[in-house]
């Protein structure tokens, strides 16, 4: 093949000269491209990666490995940016992909192991194994399928999403909260807080089945909008493709969808969900609100004929884009507080563990109830909690100590109070308590002197967190009653 310079620098940015990509909101849906001439080409047939001659200089892993500058053929991938992506992978930690190899296996090779991962993908010789097939419960009883990749293309997807993740972050909408750089969960929630007293209606969507049903086409589409490098698509598109492998040994080949659990899933997700809803939200609804966490969308509207007239607008778009909301969970929600009274069957929805509903609120002027609308944990997170603390039995460890317990739990309580106290921290009050009340079961069967009695072994807890509540985190917000 014959060689040529490449155009793009260390960064993947285009150097100067390079042509433009033309924007085009409808990248994915409704034909997309393949409409536009100058652009149909992307809807061909895939090109082979081209081979470029490039002088990389390689610095050592571990003190392990080539110390000079070599001539590679191929990718512009260094053995620095694999160990970096190593220590990314390493710092999530994991479960073994379908090689059974964990991570303290892949630790007693590892500068064999990411020499390999390097001289594979800077050549293109990398091709990722099959994805082991996990099943885990959801809170309405059905299993989620989550796709577990090996360590070793978890790295490789890191290196790649590392690459290419400033780039598409320079196009992502600031109502997109999930999965990104300095963003978080808190964040989307305090959105919706805010928007919810400005706006009486709500759709709370649900994309059915979407990690399991994005189109693989339209997602290569919109990433080759912003990514010109030819080896980024590649490897995107064999990811995309490796097959799910269930505990059985059964492949499944994959046309559509992207395994939860895959380290550029998310970015792949966030790509396609922004030209599926975001950009479109914004060009044809500028005048509305709208909060996304990954496939978890709510759009805040006006009036009740508003919400009906955008959720049918929005089911045609999610259509157009091979996906659909899902019937049952998708609904049109009003919030109801002291100046809206209309009577509406639906004032409550729940995101990302808060339950948005009507709640009285003191006035900081007044200092009287008044009905607003506020959110705190969801009912169905605190009855998850309620159930991890009953199956512990932790009531009947007369073995252990106090502190023994509080080893063992503080981690999960500072856990809930730091994302559930978040907002209405006071609502955390059943969940606490029951945890309170657990302990005092504890301290009837550990200590005979109280006699089975629950009201001495209650005031001996509640003593003891009252003088030393340092012992366990919720007695130091407050959370001492049972």
């Amino acid at each position: 093949m014959e060689q040529r310079k490449s155009h793009i620098n260390a960064k993947g940015t285009a150097q100067a000269g390079e042509r433009p990509v033309r924007q085009n909101t409808e990248v994915m849906c409704d034909g997309g491209l393949s409409r536009i001439s100058e652009e149909a080409s992307v809807m061909g047939v895939e090109r082979r990666t081209e081979v470029v001659q490039l002088e990389l200089d390689f610095t050592t892993l571990g003190n392990q490995g080539m110390t000079k500058p070599i001539l590679t053929k191929g990718i512009p991938i260094t053995k620095q940016m694999v160990y970096e992506a190593y220590k990314k992978v390493h710092r999530n930690k994991g479960a073994a992909g379908i090689d059974k190899e964990s991570l303290e296996d892949f630790d007693r090779g590892i500068a064999k192991n990411l020499y390999k991962i390097w001289n594979r993908m800077s050549s293109g010789s990398y091709f990722p194994m099959g994805v082991r097939e996990v099943s885990i419960p959801k809170a309405d009883g059905k299993k989620r399928k989550l796709g577990i990749p090996t360590v070793s293309d978890r790295i490789a997807q890191e290196v790649v999403r590392t690459y290419i993740e400033p780039r598409l972050e320079k196009e992502f909408s600031a109502n997109s909260y999930g999965y990104r750089p300095l963003r978080n969960t808190h964040q989307a929630v305090a959105n919706v807080k805010k928007n919810v007293l400005k706006y009486p209606w709500v759709i709370d969507m649900d994309i059915k089945g979407f990690f399991d049903n994005m189109s693989h086409e339209k997602v290569i589409l919109a990433l080759e909008k912003h990514i010109s490098e030819k080896w980024v698509i590649m490897y995107v598109k064999r990811w995309l493709t490796a097959p799910m492998i269930d505990k059985d040994g059964k492949e499944t080949q994959r046309s559509v969808g992207t395994p939860q659990g895959g380290v550029i899933s998310p970015l792949l997700a966030n790509l396609f969900l922004h030209y599926a809803f975001d950009k479109w939200m914004e060009i044809h609804y500028p005048q509305l609100s709208f909060v996304r966490y990954a496939d978890d969308i709510i759009v805040h509207c006006n009036t009740e004929e508003e919400s009906k007239e955008v959720l049918e607008a929005i089911s045609d778009r999610i259509t157009d884009c091979e996906l659909s909301l899902h019937p049952e969970k998708t609904k049109i929600v009003y919030c109801k507080t002291a100046n809206r009274r209309k009577e509406f069957k639906t004032v409550k929805f729940d995101f990302l563990g808060f339950s948005f509903q009507p709640r009285p609120l003191m006035s900081s002027r007044t200092k009287k109830l008044f009905l607003s609308y506020d959110c705190a944990i969801s009912r169905t997170k605190e009855l998850k909690i309620a159930e991890e603390l009953r199956k512990s039995k932790f009531h009947q460890w007369t073995g252990s100590t106090l502190e023994e317990i509080a080893k063992t739990f503080n981690p999960k309580l500072k856990g809930w109070y730091s994302y559930y106290g978040k907002f209405s921290p006071y609502k955390l009050n059943r969940v606490f308590g029951l945890f309170n009340w657990r302990l005092i079961k504890w301290a009837v069967k550990k200590y005979k002197s109280f006699k089975g009695s629950m009201r001495k072994a209650g005031n001996y807890i509640r003593s003891i967190a009252k003088s030393f509540p340092y012992i366990f985190v919720h007695w130091q917000y407050g959370f001492t009653g049972a």
